[in-house]
């Protein structure tokens, strides 16, 4: 069995679902078999990662996965971009992001010793998913992507989750569901892997202009990040980002569209960067105005999964901005 595979506990692999048809998996040496005869789809891993994809609905096939390994997914060149960047001020400021995490952890501690968490987009550490790392009593990560990355410990789509009902304590999504095509079902997909009254975080952008090129297509407002989680009881929510780097980065992305060269976009995009970053700074001080509610960078939602389902009517009367 592969060392990767391993590094999951009993109870997961156990949980193991077949992407297709939900029916459980069996792992031998070079798979994770189906055991559905009527399906009998055998699924590889690559370096290690199981590979658990429905193609039929998904961007991704799992041969680009078996022709591509994780050492080819790092450019060659990145830890020489990583070094200069560290000179290079951002213009990024996730505000409440570490508090928000400390408040999820101590929430899922409530369920018991050691809840299972589901991080949907999981490659790298999110800001703030320190808190989950260093939590004492230790919380058990299931981290999937799409992409290999350093955290990756499993690839799938999650408009299919390979999992089983109702089996996950809390489930992670931030900075995700603006790069799936049906963000309404893969909310779906997380409400039906969570237990009852299970936990949701996640972060998703407003004002924030095209990242991962073709991967990107859906903005929401507060009132529409909420009615996405309509099915999920609210905790908390409100702006993570604020309108700090909302303007910080609409300025760069102006700078930038100046030029089609490619050498001039980099260097305007360096210079918005220096003069811009202490925008930023102003977020701390804003980020509970009500202002905030109708143009911040991004949104956050802490919820519980529940019964009922928020309606429209009630919907709108959530509103907090100031228009």
């Amino acid at each position: 069995m592969s060392a990767k595979l391993s590094t999951f506990s009993t109870e997961v692999l156990g949980a193991l679902r077949c992407p297709i048809c939900r029916s459980p998996l069996a792992a031998s040496a070079e798979s994770l078999r189906c055991q559905n005869p009527e399906c009998g789809t055998a699924f590889p891993w690559v370096e290690g990662v199981p590979i658990l994809l429905n193609e039929s609905r998904s961007l991704f096939s799992i041969d680009f996965y078996a022709r591509r390994t994780v050492s080819q997914d790092a450019p060659a060149n990145s830890s020489l971009k990583a070094r200069l960047r560290k000179f290079i001020p951002s213009n990024s400021k996730n505000v409440l992001g570490a508090r928000n995490f400390q408040k999820y952890t101590d929430l899922l501690l409530q369920r018991g010793k050691m809840p299972r968490v589901l991080v949907v987009g999981g490659k790298n550490e999110g800001e703030g998913f320190n808190v989950l790392l260093s939590s004492v009593p230790p919380i058990e990560l299931v981290e999937t992507d799409v992409v290999f990355g350093p955290r990756t410990m499993l690839i799938c789509d999650s408009h299919d989750l390979p999992f089983a009902d109702n089996f996950f304590d809390g489930v992670i999504v931030q900075a995700v569901l603006e790069h799936v095509v049906d963000p309404f079902r893969c909310v779906e997909e997380i409400f039906r892997v969570l237990q009852p009254a299970g936990l949701v975080y996640a972060e998703t952008p407003f004002i924030q202009q095209v990242h991962e090129g073709r991967y990107d297509f859906t903005r929401f407002t507060d009132l529409g990040h909420r009615r996405l989680f309509r099915r999920f009881e609210e905790l908390a929510s409100g702006p993570v980002c604020g309108t700090g780097m909302a303007l910080a980065w609409s300025y760069r992305h102006f700078l930038v569209s100046l030029s089609e060269s490619r050498w001039l976009s980099n260097l305007l995009d360096t210079f918005a960067r220096f003069t811009s970053f202490f925008l930023t700074w102003f977020d701390r001080r804003s980020i509970k105005n009500s202002g905030s509610f109708d143009a911040a960078s991004a949104y956050y939602f802490l919820g519980k999964k529940s019964d009922s389902v928020l309606s429209d009517r009630e919907l709108i009367k959530l509103y907090r901005g100031r228009m």
